[in-house]
């Protein structure tokens, strides 16, 4: 008789929780939804996340609140994120690259592929080859041949060892068996600004920050096997026959672990609606970017195998 009440009473517990989960989906979202950006303000990540706040106006019925913790390679607030309550208002948008690198560069229990739920892709970061204005260098092979003359004489500029430009320039010397001296900057506008006032003979930087800066900066190719959609001009790699590692950026917005399958669902089909929005791809123009958009299962499939692209360069860090 006894065994029957614990039985009876587990039944109870998980219909109610069962019955709860529900009736959160059914009513969600009916506050703020406060989207996590681990880093500071005016990033290429959250220029994204600020663009989908602004556009979100007429898809959902409450404000989507943008909140930066930055610190740690984003891992701050990350952890923030990730043991918050999962009951879909509280969100993060993320570099889905450097995140993942972060995770396989520091010590921390978060894994990027599974410590969350993927709820979509919104965007996409891609590191480029580029070289000051006045350079010699006409062409991605005018760099390799340089740095193949006189090996380790050139030196290379990045906005910090780990990160997604950093192993993608990794990427780029080692598939061209080059060598040259790699030089760190605290950030974009920082590796940008020493990239203009020749600090360095090429760098490797989001494609995005050549827009305004045509007169100063000249990108020499996407790193990537096609062309960015929003800076056509530049070529990519893959076109150019020039061997390279496919490490990107893509913006994706995670949810923590537990939070209700139909609340994720509902998120992601209100960031599908939110990106296809002109007000979005307006949004962004001006910053060099635009949209690019993906479910959560394909965002995470292009996570995973980033991932196998990047190990072994990322094992190189450590050495």
């Amino acid at each position: 008789m006894k065994r029957r009440t614990l039985i009876g009473a587990v039944a109870a517990t998980i219909a109610l929780t069962v019955s709860a989960t529900a009736s959160l989906a059914a009513d969600w979202p009916k506050r703020p939804i406060n989207l996590v950006v681990p880093y500071k303000a005016g990033g290429g990540t959250d220029a994204y996340a600020r663009a989908i706040s602004a556009a979100a106006e007429g898809v959902l019925d409450v404000p989507v609140v943008v909140v930066n913790k930055p610190g740690s390679g984003g891992l701050n607030g990350a952890n923030s994120v990730v043991g918050a309550r999962p009951d879909g208002y509280t969100m993060m948008m993320t570099s889905g690259g450097s995140f993942l690198l972060s995770t396989m560069t520091r010590d921390t229990k978060i894994d990027a592929l599974e410590s969350f739920q993927f709820v979509a892709q919104v965007g996409q970061l891609r590191t480029s080859l580029m070289v000051p204005k006045d350079s010699p260098f006409q062409s991605v092979q005018d760099v390799i041949d340089a740095a193949k003359a006189n090996p380790g004489s050139l030196r290379w500029a990045h906005s910090g060892r780990g990160g997604f430009h950093h192993v993608g320039g990794l990427g780029f010397l080692a598939n061209n068996e080059i060598e040259a001296q790699d030089v760190p900057f605290k950030g974009g506008g920082p590796t940008r600004a020493a990239l203009i006032g020749s600090q360095a003979d090429f760098g490797f930087l989001g494609v995005q920050q050549l827009a305004g800066f045509e007169e100063q900066l000249r990108a020499l190719a996407v790193n990537s096997q096609d062309r960015d959609t929003i800076m056509k001009d530049v070529p990519a790699f893959g076109e150019l026959g020039i061997p390279f590692a496919a490490v990107s950026s893509p913006v994706i917005v995670f949810a923590p672990k537990d939070t209700p399958a139909e609340v994720v669902a509902a998120m992601e089909a209100a960031l599908a609606e939110i990106s296809a929005k002109p007000e979005f791809a307006e949004l962004l123009a001006s910053r060099g970017t635009g949209p690019v958009y993906q479910n959560g299962a394909d965002a995470k499939a292009g996570l995973t195998a980033m991932k196998a692209d990047a190990a072994p360069l990322v094992e190189g860090l450590s050495k």
